[in-house]
């Protein structure tokens, strides 16, 4: 198929990039830029021994979407362009629901308007809240608590009523949960432009010695050792994940699905520091702060779901997801 992925420039883009291109697929990658560089086209391209077109362009020009998704003939989407830090969402919200919310909308008129209607959507298990069971099903109710969240929820139920407004659509909704590591090569990862956001790649910074310790945000919650737990995922099998989507979405008789994308274990903010050292020989300074708003003390994914109607399994354990991060970091001295 002839694929664009919006925001593919980024993080997970660029990982689903590969998995697709080495899949058969046609990949074209729209981006803005404007938390991720062009250079990482170059470097997909090295991975996956092909050139991939780059469209620097942002979701919001309609009139220049549509155009791109007739030059190319695209016959599906990837939807992945986006701000995404809780925090900042906090403090900027109008930013967020500008560019996410709004994205979204000139994306699928865009779409309506070419007639491609296939798409799978970059949500998040954010739109969860606070869990009032764990692990979470996609059954469990919605309700978000921060402004990122609420984001990723108003494009999921608009995609829900585009769907029931037509039924030639097809749509899968992932919920990832918290992605991390990079691709076996090193060339390509996740690279935040200034101080990251995620746990992971601060990590990943205090152990290059670029930023002098991590913040540990609250030590007092209901945990084990007090501070939060998650669902750390591989970023490569968040990628399968989504090529195991759209090839679900090619004879899927159902307008709209939503999937948990998750390992269905949690690990603590403690765990982490440990596992990264361990897998590293480096050690990690850090100092415990105050909770932050918007934040749940555990957050963890059943995905049984994925697991029944996608064939899909995360296959990589917490020390690769350590080392394939510090390999990509190091390679950054």
């Amino acid at each position: 198929m002839n694929i664009l992925l919006t925001g593919g420039a980024g993080y997970i883009g660029s990982h689903t990039a590969v998995v697709l291109a080495q899949a058969g697929h046609h990949v074209v990658l729209l981006d803005n830029l404007c938390n991720s560089q062009a250079s990482v086209v170059t470097r997909i391209g090295r991975i996956t021994g092909q050139a991939h077109p780059l469209e620097v362009c942002d979701v919001r020009e309609t009139a220049r979407v549509q155009h791109i998704l007739r030059q190319y003939n695209i016959q599906a989407v990837v939807h992945f362009a986006g701000l995404k830090a809780v925090g900042e969402s906090v403090q900027q919200p109008l930013a967020y629901f500008n560019a996410n919310v709004s994205g979204a909308i000139s994306l699928l008129e865009a779409m309506q308007a070419e007639g491609v209607r296939k798409l799978v959507f970059s949500s998040s298990a954010t739109v969860y809240g606070q869990p009032q069971y764990l692990p979470l099903d996609e059954d469990h109710p919605t309700g978000a608590i921060n402004p990122y969240g609420r984001t990723k929820l108003h494009i999921e139920e608009m995609l829900q009523d585009l769907a029931a407004s037509d039924a030639t659509w097809r749509i899968a909704i992932l919920r990832y949960f918290n992605p991390v590591g990079a691709h076996e090569s090193g060339l390509i990862g996740e690279d935040p432009s200034g101080t990251p956001n995620n746990l992971m790649p601060y990590i990943a910074r205090v152990a290059a010695g670029k930023l002098p310790y991590l913040n540990v945000w609250g030590d007092d919650y209901a945990t084990p050792d007090g501070t939060g737990v998650r669902d750390y995922i591989h970023v490569m099998d968040l990628a399968e994940g989504h090529r195991a989507a759209l090839d679900y979405l090619n004879h899927s008789t159902l307008p709209c699905e939503v999937f948990n994308l998750g390992t269905g274990k949690g690990y603590s903010v403690l765990d982490m520091i440990q596992a990264f050292e361990l897998a590293t020989g480096k050690r990690i300074p850090f100092q415990v702060g105050p909770r932050r708003s918007g934040d749940v003390a555990a957050c963890y994914a059943d995905n049984q779901k994925a697991a029944m109607k996608l064939a899909w399994h995360a296959q990589h354990q917490l020390g690769q997801m350590c080392q394939s991060t510090w390999q990509f970091e190091s390679g950054y001295l």
